[in-house]
């Protein structure tokens, strides 16, 4: 009786609250699946603006509802990094010394870079701090990061001071159109998230759009939490064949076989994008792209968003006559994006110059290492398959400087006596890579996302899969798209839009325009609430039993409303009925729960968590029926789950949010 261990070490959660529990209302539960079908119309909005809060970059994009096909990405920076061209901003952050906001992107970076070495360690400066979302175990809204200092702080005011910087930039883009101020209620707000993030994190993004002022926390209809690859999906539905690259058919729309070369493909590409870069708009033809045309009732495509932290795969099916999208199978994925290029760098610095000496001068010269990442950003982006020449990597002069102090040798001494292959120092003071050591950085990460694909493609739910949309910026690394194209041996055509990094931002538009189109998700966890059963001799364990008045229960029983990786229709209501254990009860008290696990028996099995209280009170009030019924609502929406307990003889009801972020 291992079960009995188990519940035995965790004691009973429901005896320990000692109230006097619920019981679900015989026969049998009424599950009525009512869809609403006005969930997101609500108020209309003048703009939807799209935040794409990425982990190595981020960027808006805007549209006006009365012309949804026009789609305008942000005005450029200021700043902006050799050999990288697009109309995104690095996500870095700086606090004054007193913690606060001074600038975001390539503002802070450039001044952070200017600040000299004895008051730079003052200043908090961060970067690539949303992993820390998809990282922590018990995110909550005391969650700490950690500046390149090494100080502390809270990272509920990061994100919430770099949204509010991207509110404050929207809208005062938004004023110099239209030649007045712009008033921040007649926006609607998208931002988006990764689909395999978990309840918590997507809440926490909720959180800190409240606390950052971009919607006040009475309207949460103002703001939209859109999932990544989602909105990549609604975007590649728009595509004309003149704005990808397919290497699926045996020539592409640029006139030159796909077998050539993958890169040349994706050169062209960027010279057709740069070449239209000048006019920030795009539009949006209202038709369904060619490609899509070609999908019928049913088909299955995948989307691979490959972005600075992690790898999104998604897998949708089409659904005619409207082409609403439907999730076929959970988000899957892991923290796979193109910042583990940079780990691995790190590696082999680390390697070469030793552990501690890194560890130093980060903490010592955090601008010049800043700088160090940056030079070798641009050089990441020239590894491609076909490469022969070696990639120069500049060491800032503080490295090599810093590095004789630390050590009493130069750096050239330390790289001849690594032995690491392919890395040499060059005479001008550079780090010599040879194209083998940069695509040996590539392969840890690239690994990991194919052993992902192949797993995912092995799935039953997953045969047959017409297309595979390549999205988000890792995307654009050609040494990436010859590893997915190997790996499917033509079993699916692999389309890349040619503004890859900013498919995601135009499709939050576009779904923030019509938040109707994704019609069916699968959850991401079990639900149920904690509920007393009459107890049944050789089926409950005999530790749970309780004895009320005579009448014998079985208590902790997880009685649940939808399962984990069921369908559900955005803006679905689940119904359950519930009555009293003991019908004197003036107040009724119902616990939510949830759980990864797909069947849950009892609230005190491992991973099962709280999420959630409705307390009704029903006092002075008479129930007519023998048995008082109580209506529990769960309603899905996007990332918000409300739920609501109605008294059904007296109509009395009470609502609450299901949070996530309490520990």
């Amino acid at each position: 009786t291992i079960k009995m261990k188990i519940t035995m070490a965790n004691p009973s959660p429901a005896k320990s609250m000692g109230d006097p529990g619920i019981t679900p209302l015989s026969p049998s539960h009424i599950q009525q699946n009512d869809t609403d079908p006005n969930a997101h119309t609500g108020p209309s909005f003048m703009v939807v603006v799209a935040i794409d809060f990425g982990t190595t970059s981020s960027g808006y994009a805007y549209a006006f509802t009365k012309e949804p096909e026009c789609i305008h990405t942000m005005r450029r920076w200021e700043g902006g990094d050799p050999g990288v061209s697009n109309q995104k901003t690095p996500t870095t952050i700086l606090l004054t010394p007193d913690r606060k906001f001074h600038s975001f992107g390539y503002a802070a970076r450039d001044f952070y870079h200017d600040l000299d070495s004895t008051e730079s360690k003052h200043w908090l400066y961060l970067e690539k701090f949303k992993m820390k979302l998809h990282t922590t175990a018990n995110l909550s809204i005391d969650t700490e990061l950690h500046a390149a200092n090494g100080r502390r702080v809270k990272a509920i005011d990061i994100f919430a001071y770099a949204l509010a910087f991207f509110k404050e930039q929207a809208l005062k883009e938004l004023s110099d159109q239209a030649g007045a101020e712009f008033d921040n209620a007649d926006v609607r707000w998208v931002i988006t998230v990764p689909a395999i993030w978990k309840m918590p994190a997507k809440q926490f993004m909720r959180e800190a759009a409240y606390k950052g002022g971009l919607v006040p926390r009475d309207n949460p209809e103002q703001l939209i939490i859109a999932l990544e690859p989602e909105a990549a999906s609604i975007y590649c539905r728009k595509l004309r064949l003149h704005q990808m690259v397919d290497f699926g058919t045996k020539t592409t729309q640029n006139g030159f076989s796909p077998t050539e070369n993958v890169g040349t493909g994706m050169t062209q590409a960027k010279e057709h994008v740069r070449s239209k870069r000048q006019s920030r708009t795009f539009l949006v033809e209202n038709v369904i792209g060619e490609l899509w045309s070609e999908l019928e009732e049913g088909d299955r495509y995948v989307v691979v968003d490959c972005g600075g932290g992690t790898v999104d795969l998604t897998v949708h099916q089409i659904r005619l006559p409207e082409g609403h999208l439907k999730e076929l199978y959970k988000a899957s994925g892991g923290p796979y994006g193109s910042i583990g290029i940079d780990y691995e760098f790190e590696k082999l610095l680390c390697k070469i110059f030793g552990p501690d000496f890194i560890d130093q001068f980060k903490i010592k010269r955090p601008a010049a290492w800043v700088d160090l990442m940056i030079a070798f950003e641009s050089r990441k982006r020239a590894a491609a398959p076909d490469r022969t020449n070696p990639l120069n990597i500049n060491l800032p002069f503080s490295f090599i400087d810093y590095y004789k102090k630390f050590r009493g040798h130069s750096v050239e001494h330390a790289l001849r006596k690594s032995n690491v292959d392919f890395v040499k120092w060059s005479s001008q003071g550079m780090l010599r890579m040879n194209p083998d050591a940069m695509n040996a950085l590539f392969k840890p990460t690239i690994d990991h996302i194919i052993q992902h694909l192949t797993d995912l493609f092995e799935k039953p739910e997953v045969c047959d899969i017409k297309f595979l949309f390549l999205v988000g910026g890792f995307a654009e690394s050609p040494l990436l798209q010859q590893a997915v194209q190997n790996m499917l041996q033509g079993r699916s055509r692999i389309i890349i839009p040619h503004d890859v990094g900013l498919t995601i931002l135009k499709g939050a538009v576009l779904f923030g325009l019509d938040p109707g189109v994704i019609k069916v998700r699968r959850s991401p966890l079990t639900y149920g609430v904690g509920v007393l059963n009459r107890y049944v001799e050789g089926k409950h364990p005999p530790e749970k039993m309780l004895v009320k008045d005579g009448t014998r229960w079985c208590t902790d029983v997880f009685d649940t409303f939808i399962a984990c990786d069921q369908s559900v229709a955005l803006g679905e209501t689940v119904k359950r009925s519930y009555t009293p254990a003991k019908p004197s009860q003036q107040v009724i008290v119902i616990h939510i729960y949830c759980s990864e696990k797909e069947v849950v028996s009892f609230i005190s099995e491992p991973g099962v968590r709280k999420c959630g209280t409705l307390r009704l009170d029903v006092t002075g009030t008479e129930s007519t029926a023998a048995r008082r019924e109580i209506q529990t609502h769960m309603q899905f929406g996007d990332t918000e789950i409300r739920a609501m307990a109605v008294d059904v003889a007296t109509a009395r009801s009470v609502k609450a949010s299901i949070d996530f972020l309490s520990q």
